[in-house]
C-alpha cells in the first residue's frame, strides 16, 4: 500500500455503482483510507459529469487523494475530468497501462468501464494505479506543468 496518498476518492454513476462498491470493499481491506462519493444506488440516475465534479473538487482540496471514477464505458467520466487544469486522468483496463500512466504521467485519476472490467482486472488496475510511483525527471515535470 502506498502510504504517500491521503484518500482515495471514488465515485460512479448509476451504471458503475455494483463495480465501485467491490473497488471500495477491496481497498478499505487493502488498507487505503477511501471516500465513497456516492451514488450507492443503481435506480439514482445521475449525469457523469456531476460525480466526475465530486471527486476532482475534492481532490483540488488534497494533493496528496487520488480519485477513481466510473461510469458505463469509463470515457464519458475520463473526458469530464479532464478539463479540470489539476486533474491527470486516464481510462484505463490493463494493470500495466495503471503503471505505465502514473510513471509517465503522474496519473492522479483512474477512469474505468464499468460495463468492460471484470472485477478482479479492475481491482488489479486500481491497485497499479495506487502503489506506482512517478518517475518526476525534468521533462515529465515540465510536460505535465504545460497542462497544470
Amino acid at each position: 500500500m502506498n502510504t504517500s496518498i491521503s484518500k482515495v476518492y471514488v465515485s460512479s454513476d448509476h451504471r458503475g455503482v455494483g463495480l465501485k462498491l467491490y473497488l471500495i470493499e477491496m481497498l478499505s481491506a487493502a488498507g487505503y483510507s477511501v471516500v465513497n462519493m456516492g451514488v450507492d444506488d443503481p435506480k439514482t440516475m445521475v449525469d457523469y459529469p456531476v460525480i466526475t465534479q465530486w471527486v476532482t473538487d475534492a481532490l483540488l482540496s488534497d494533493k496528496c487523494g487520488r480519485g477513481i471514477i466510473l461510469c458505463g464505458t469509463g470515457a464519458g467520466v475520463q473526458i469530464a475530468a479532464n478539463r479540470f487544469r489539476h486533474i491527470r486522468a486516464s481510462r484505463v483496463d490493463r494493470p500495466q497501462q495503471a503503471r505505465d500512466d502514473r510513471f509517465h504521467d503522474d496519473l492522479n485519476v483512474l477512469s474505468l468501464s464499468a460495463d468492460d472490467l471484470d472485477p478482479e482486472v479492475a481491482f488489479l488496475c486500481a491497485t497499479a494505479f495506487l502503489e506506482s510511483p512517478f518517475e518526476a525527471i525534468e521533462r515529465r515535470i515540465r510536460r505535465i506543468q504545460m497542462i497544470s
